[in-house]
């Protein structure tokens, strides 16, 4: 009996250790660490830079009014045709993972240049293509890196001072007819859809490019603020066959809470009664009693009065309930400002011209409030958009802002196909970029010719040592890729055009690709917005410097086997 208990207490002892050993052995194993693959000097750069190239020499075939279309596989759908350089490297990935950090870094570039300027994504890979290749050139033959860096820095400064020297400001609608054509790759109608919304709802309004149902492109434009919410009820329409509701010169009740008894509406509409004026109520809800009550005037009485939702959640609630405030000259009725609706005088209601409500929109014009009070909340918005790092707040400022200033323009893209579409709405996004890019900063020779003419005035810049002096001539050499490559995509001799146009000493001459000829290039419409232009130079500078100076890259071993994930895998769960 002793020695059964002795040989089954060993046993359990046993099983206990090994299942320990398992255990610990697991969460050792789970804990390795992949190793790396380490690469030096010329070896790590050579690897990078052919990743970069590769893709620049993709990118590089869209570029200009000849430039040739790019298609890409889609494993989701139909294939995307584009000849937007930004969609064509960010489809760009390779298998080996050294070439593919130098691929990641140019379409860093490239969205870099497209969140600050919108457009010019193709020169800036270009630029930083011929950038990169001469600066591993220098590195290789034994220039000093950081020389070469000075050198580099301060021949960008030099360009961008000479550059912003030769901007023109544009304010007519045929100079932004000219900008969005160039952009939209020489399509005028383009062009001019842009330049019409520009001047319909401001400089600072939004316009929104949208697919469309036809095969034409269309212009919807709205003026005034839009709401996005209908009314609550259909049986607010005045009109059965639009079935929307217009209220002519209305009072407006602005309301933070939801509002469900009757009793406080009563006087309020009593008010508008005895002015003989509609009444438009904004309020988070209307319901039950409140709901019905209003309805019941409606139709009995012939009272004119609709409820909507307001707009939005949260804080973008209130922001909005005060922007509409702010634009018909009323109150917002919140516990917050000591305001209840027993408490509601005339001069807190707000007022506009004309209120249009429909199922899924309000649209308010000529709002009443003081124009004053609306330039100092536009003015705040434009702060809070200046100072603001988010995206998503700085495009609500945005939307805000063009509510209160001007109004809001869909730009609807038309084509046979759905492919079509999507290639055309590449290039009507570029186009609006750049007009707002031309609107803001001003505007210069296109064709790459501006950076080509900046160029001249690297020949007298005063530097340091030899080191310095070859980042200015790496820049000088790379300020003519862009005219290079836009006349060699058109079928021309890009290095007889280039010494050509750098013999004489005009700064507005450049070469039209599309016609084949010399041509004043502002006065034949072709040109580029100075902040795409600056924004390209700086962004391709800036990565090649980093890609020039790298003299080590650490990167994950391809044939090193990851430890298996603890996630269970799809067609584990029964999926």
């Amino acid at each position: 009996m002793y020695r059964a208990a002795t040989k089954l207490a060993s046993s359990t002892i046993n099983s206990s250790a090994a299942s320990k050993n398992l255990l610990r052995s697991r969460i050792i194993w789970h804990r390795n660490y992949v190793a790396k693959d380490i690469n030096f000097g010329v070896g790590a750069r050579a690897a990078m830079l052919q990743g970069v190239s590769q893709v620049a020499e993709a990118v590089k075939v869209t570029m200009g009014p000849k430039g040739r279309h790019v298609i890409i596989e889609n494993s989701s759908g139909a294939p995307k045709v584009t000849k937007d350089g930004v969609t064509v490297a960010k489809s760009i990935s390779f298998e080996d993972r050294s070439k593919n950090v130098g691929a990641d870094l140019v379409k860093q570039v490239a969205r870099a240049t497209n969140t600050a300027a919108g457009d010019g994504t193709t020169c800036a890979t270009v630029l930083t293509q011929a950038i990169l290749t001469e600066g591993c050139k220098s590195i290789a033959a034994g220039v000093n890196a950081m020389d070469l860096r000075k050198g580099i820095n301060m021949a960008v400064d030099a360009v961008v001072t000479e550059l912003k020297s030769k901007a023109l400001m544009i304010s007519t609608p045929e100079e932004i007819t000219q900008v969005g054509t160039i952009s939209a790759n020489g399509e005028r109608e383009i062009g001019e859809l842009l330049a019409r919304a520009m001047e319909k709802v401001g400089k600072e309004g939004v316009i929104t490019v949208a697919d469309g149902n036809t095969l034409d492109n269309e212009l919807d434009v709205v003026e005034g603020m839009k709401l996005g919410r209908g009314y609550i009820s259909p049986y607010f329409v005045t009109d059965q066959k639009t079935l929307k509701c217009e209220l002519e010169n209305p009072l407006i009740l602005i309301h933070e809470k939801k509002i469900s008894d009757m009793n406080l509406l009563v006087r309020i509409l009593e008010l508008a009664v005895k002015k003989n004026r509609p009444l438009l109520i904004v309020a988070e809800d209307v319901e039950s009693d409140a709901l019905a009550m209003l309805i019941l005037n409606k139709h009995r009485a012939g009272v004119k009065v609709c409820a909507i939702k307001a707009p939005g959640f949260g804080e973008n609630r209130r922001a909005n309930l005060e922007d509409l405030a702010i634009l018909t000259g009323g109150e917002i009725i919140s516990q917050d400002h000591g305001l209840t609706l027993d408490k509601v005088q005339l001069e807190m209601l707000g007022s506009a011209k004309k209120v249009t409500v429909s199922l899924d929109d309000t649209i308010i014009l000529h709002g009443g409030g003081d124009k004053k009070l609306i330039e100092e909340r536009c003015e705040e918005l434009r702060r809070a958009m200046d100072n603001s790092s988010a995206v998503f707040d700085k495009e609500k400022a945005q939307e805000r802002l063009s509510k209160l200033s001007g109004g809001v323009a869909v730009f609807k893209v038309g084509g046979a196909s759905d492919t079509e579409v999507g290639e055309r709405k590449d290039r009507v996004t570029d186009a609006l970029n750049a007009t707002r890019a031309a609107v803001e900063e001003g505007i210069v020779p296109g064709g790459g010719v501006a950076l080509l003419y900046a160029s001249k005035v690297l020949d007298n810049l005063a530097t340091q040592n030899e080191d310095q002096r070859r980042g200015v001539q790496i820049i000088q050499s790379a300020l003519k890729a862009p005219t290079f490559t836009i006349v060699r995509n058109a079928g021309f001799d890009g290095a007889l055009i280039l010494d050509k146009l750098l013999e004489q000493d005009d700064h507005n001459l450049g070469y039209d690709a599309a016609k084949g000829e010399y041509v004043d290039m502002v006065k034949a419409g072709i040109i580029d917005p100075l902040k795409v232009v600056r924004t390209a130079l700086v962004d391709a500078a800036s990565i090649s410097l980093l890609l020039t100076t790298t003299e080590a890259t650490v990167l994950e071993n391809p044939n090193e086997q990851k430890p298996p994930s603890r996630m269970p895998q799809m067609g584990d769960m029964g999926f």
